[in-house]
């Protein structure tokens, strides 16, 4: 027998079954969102704004920064990287389908971050309060929400309690 040939069997592999012994078309099962991949880019998004604008907490005043507000003492060089890694945020943004004035939007949102971080120390701490990355992931999933691109992560509406 030909042990190339056979499937692989073990600890680590999984079979699923499904109704009527076959996969559905495509190889997911109906229940899953037909579109993966836009959830998961937008989970890196997030994972990369997270990163950028909220990592570390400055003992002391509870406040949060990230890499963004760390690269951006180094002048010049680290305003440029900043805006650099923020921009791939919008081109994804772009690449995921969004809209002109949305895309529009968070490249202001990058461009007045660039701007005023510059500025030697108040640029700094602007740059610290800011956080545009997290604001420009936060339109995107905010978008992709309303477009039906992605399910809502909130539920909409009023609660209302029932006594009994």
């Amino acid at each position: 027998m030909d042990f190339t040939q056979a499937p692989r069997a073990g600890h680590f592999t999984r079979t699923e079954t499904f109704p009527g012994g076959a996969a559905p078309s495509g190889g997911r099962p109906p229940f899953l969102s037909a579109d993966l991949s836009r959830e998961a880019s937008l989970a890196r998004l997030e994972t990369l704004a997270h990163l950028m604008d909220t990592a570390f907490v400055i003992p002391g005043i509870n406040r949060r920064v990230g890499f963004d507000a760390l690269i951006g003492l180094v002048p010049v060089i680290g305003d440029v990287a900043g805006m650099v890694i923020s921009s791939f945020i919008v081109y994804e943004a772009k690449r995921l389908g969004a809209p002109r004035w949305l895309v529009a939007r968070m490249g202001l949102n990058v461009a007045f971050d660039g701007l005023i971080g510059a500025v030697p120390v108040a640029g700094d701490l602007f740059d610290a309060a800011f956080k545009a990355n997290r604001r420009n992931v936060r339109l995107l999933r905010r978008w992709m929400e309303r477009s039906g691109g992605l399910r809502p992560s909130e539920i909409e509406g009023t609660a209302t309690r029932i006594d009994g």
